[in-house]
């Protein structure tokens, strides 16, 4: 299952769906910095291995921010893109996240509530205990899985998508991820990677109704090594 040419580490391929096992920097989707995304290398992988003349057809299914690695959707019909949406819509598709943070959190597990409000200026949420003209309500849930000599790795299950929601809501309790500079780390992760890292799926194929479980493995490097 596990394929990695062009770079492109592919967790599972079937005749609608492509999860792949992004790396920290790569972009999902277009954006203004005009950088190669995740999207297109898919593409040219689809049509290089299925010799597909013509325009490939592959639908973003959710985003992951550009410094975080792990698990991503990719539809390859319009079908399971459709699908697939309304199982996000409907919160039928389990994620599940590992955060490396440098301060452990008081509670060794907790469910965060806050109000998220973006910024598009600076590409930045910042969390409010109580609902604010234009914030969205953030929920998610942690626990701590292992303490390291300075960090701690937490598992994170995510009931809302905002925008940065792990990063701000952690940060908002003082735990920082490891290299996350925007949200209050002290120092950049050489790699300009941060460490958080998209680690299980498991949902219902929107086609063949089978379950999908994947674990996507967490990049090399010592401190993710000691995670596991």
């Amino acid at each position: 299952m596990h394929s990695t040419k062009n770079n492109l580490h592919v967790l599972h391929e079937d005749n609608h769906l492509m999860i792949i096992n992004k790396r920290a920097g790569d972009i999902v989707q277009g954006d203004k910095t005009g950088d190669k995304p995740l999207s297109e290398v898919v593409k040219e992988y689809i049509k290089d291995k299925y010799n597909k003349p013509g325009a490939v057809y592959l639908g973003t299914v959710h985003r992951l921010d550009r410094p975080t690695s792990g698990i991503v959707i990719y539809a390859k019909t319009s079908k399971a893109l459709e699908r697939l949406n309304k199982m996000l819509r409907d919160k039928v598709i389990k994620k599940t996240y590992w955060a490396v943070v440098k301060d452990q959190p008081k509670k060794s597990e907790d469910t965060l509530i806050n109000f998220l409000k973006k910024n598009p200026k600076n590409n930045k949420s910042t969390a409010y205990p109580k609902e604010i003209d234009g914030s969205k309500k953030a929920i998610l849930h942690y626990k701590t899985l292992k303490n390291l000599d300075n960090y701690s790795l937490l598992e994170i299950d995510l009931e809302t998508g905002r925008h940065h929601q792990i990063r701000v809501q952690l940060s908002n309790i003082g735990a920082i991820i490891k290299g996350d500079l925007k949200y209050g780390a002290r120092r950049s992760n050489k790699d300009g990677s941060i460490h958080l890292h998209a680690r299980n799926i498991d949902f219902i194929h929107p086609v063949s109704k089978e379950r999908i479980k994947i674990t996507a493995p967490t990049p090399k490097d010592p401190i993710w090594d000691a995670c596991l």
